[in-house]
């Protein structure tokens, strides 16, 4: 407890805490020999902690309404000119039950905030155990996480903590073992009191493990390689050019192996699919449980289950060369590993890139294999009904690439050729006049009322389906979640608005 912290207690008029029902508040027992004879003392106690009520909102709905219960008890002492002193275990701004009363009072009523020690710093403190160091990165995450999330994000960090243990310890156990954290992983009950205690997570008994306890996962043993070195996943910026995910292994600038001609290996570049699992294919699926690095876009990374022994390595978009050639020297060095995409890697996707950087004469040898995906144009053209059953065309309108004077030329071709058309990343941020020098593009070839499919994440929440016309196509909805499918003249629209392309085509 802070110096700051003992003064206001020892001077307060009315000092409040929160407890469990029936049970003693862990506050007021470590305040207790600085509350004054003559303070009001106010119980907060919760109505229900397990999650199970009979209340009609449930559990969120409980606590909202003892919340704001309290808040009215508290704000008729302030009203009155008394100086409140809510007590807070650990820091009031981590995890804690103040945040809620701030809320519901600071908007009326002074408040000043003391900041504490938080649960973790003494949980590493009383455990000895280095938490992070150097560029580590410290994740903390609470216990109630569904599992797969929890092992995921255990997976792309270095130093972890994690809160909220009791009846969740099972599952963060086996979420560590699944992203390979398990081991050097340290259980801390109930730091810095009486009772403290600390143990490898490995010895612990599920059912002896209270609330008040956290795991500390340490960043400085996080995967450790045979070789004794951490490869460093990519950062979410492009790197410099040459540069490499692991700086501290090899010379500036070099994105090869340290020496010598790469040993055979293989590398994996899987589709995913656009997003359901149903769309996943079983070779994908073997792929991806067989090997033991994942590479790619966070999203797409992010998408693959952990298991034991997968080291998953997710960087920013834009990067994608680098991406590559990190994966293809994870192979060199003896590593199973796959470079994910959403939808087909092969369409707009990473299988291009692996195949760009290895051009590098240092990976001489390693073998690409592609594993085919269901792409988006497949997918948005399923749910709307058949418009690329005839001769179709697929367009990026990124030019990222390759300048727009090279994509308007190949709009034209194709309007005039009368081929329909799917159209990739139509627009984003930074590119927002695309879609409409499109329309305009094909409007000189196609009739305004050219059947036109706008998809939106499909395949994953959210997803819409629009059937417009070119014409009537609104450009400023459209965004990098969208695909669109614009018809050829023969291309129809049924009454019930599914679309379709003939396989004839009269001349």
């Amino acid at each position: 407890m802070t110096l700051k912290a003992a003064r206001l207690i020892g001077a307060a008029d009315v000092v409040a805490f929160h407890a469990g029902r029936g049970k003693q508040s862990n506050a007021r027992r470590i305040a207790a020999d600085l509350i004054p004879a003559g303070a009001i003392e106010e119980v907060l106690e919760y109505p229900v902690t397990t999650g199970l009520t009979e209340h009609p909102g449930g559990y969120a709905g409980a606590i909202a309404e003892f919340y704001e219960r309290s808040a009215r008890r508290l704000a008729e002492h302030l009203a009155a000119g008394r100086d409140v002193v809510l007590l807070a275990e650990g820091d009031p701004l981590f995890y804690g039950s103040f945040m809620y009363m701030h809320d519901r009072l600071s908007g009326e009523f002074a408040t000043e905030i003391v900041p504490g020690v938080p649960a973790f710093a003494a949980a590493t403190a009383a455990s000895a155990t280095p938490l992070v160091r150097q560029t580590d990165v410290l994740t903390v995450l609470p216990g109630t996480l569904p599992e797969p999330e929890l092992a995921r994000r255990l997976a792309d960090t270095d130093g972890a903590i994690i809160m909220k243990l009791g009846r969740n310890f099972p599952a963060v156990r086996r979420a560590l073992e699944a992203a390979g954290r398990l081991d050097g992983a340290v259980y801390v009950e109930r730091a810095s009191t009486d009772a403290e205690a600390h143990h490898p997570v490995r010895e612990v008994d599920p059912e002896t493990v209270p609330y008040f306890s956290l795991v500390v996962v340490p960043g400085d043993s996080h995967h450790q390689d045979p070789t004794g070195r951490r490869p460093v996943p990519l950062a979410a910026s492009a790197p410099s050019p040459g540069g490499t995910a692991d700086d501290d292994a090899r010379p500036s600038g070099h994105t090869g192996p340290s020496s010598g001609p790469a040993p055979r290996g293989v590398v994996h570049v899987v589709g995913l699919g656009p997003g359901p699992d149903d769309w996943l294919t079983p070779e994908a699926v073997r792929v991806l449980s067989e090997v033991g690095h994942v590479v790619g876009y966070a999203p797409y990374v992010n998408r693959v289950p952990q298991r034991p022994g997968l080291r998953r390595h997710a960087s920013g978009n834009t990067v994608e060369v680098d991406r590559a050639g990190f994966a293809l020297e994870l192979a060199a060095g003896g590593e199973r590993v796959a470079v994910v995409s959403g939808g087909d890697a092969g369409v707009f996707g990473m299988a291009s890139a692996v195949f760009e950087a290895a051009e590098d004469p240092t990976f001489a040898g390693i073998e690409i294999r592609v594993a085919p995906g269901v792409s988006a144009v497949q997918a948005v053209a399923a749910r709307a009904g058949a418009p690329i059953g005839a001769d179709f065309a697929v367009v990026s309108l990124s030019d990222r690439l390759k300048p727009w004077e090279v994509i308007a030329r190949r709009l034209d071709a194709i309007a005039a050729a009368d081929l329909v058309l799917a159209v990739y990343n139509p627009a984003s941020r930074s590119r927002t006049h695309q879609v409409r020098d499109a329309r305009d593009v094909l409007l000189r070839h196609r009739e305004p009322s050219t059947p036109v499919v706008v998809g939106r994440d499909v395949g994953r929440d959210g997803e819409s389906l629009t059937v417009t016309t070119l014409g009537e196509l609104d450009c400023a909805s459209i965004d990098m979640k969208c695909l669109l499918i614009v018809g050829a003249s023969g291309t129809r629209v049924t009454g019930d608005r599914r679309v379709w392309s003939p396989r004839f085509v009269r001349a």
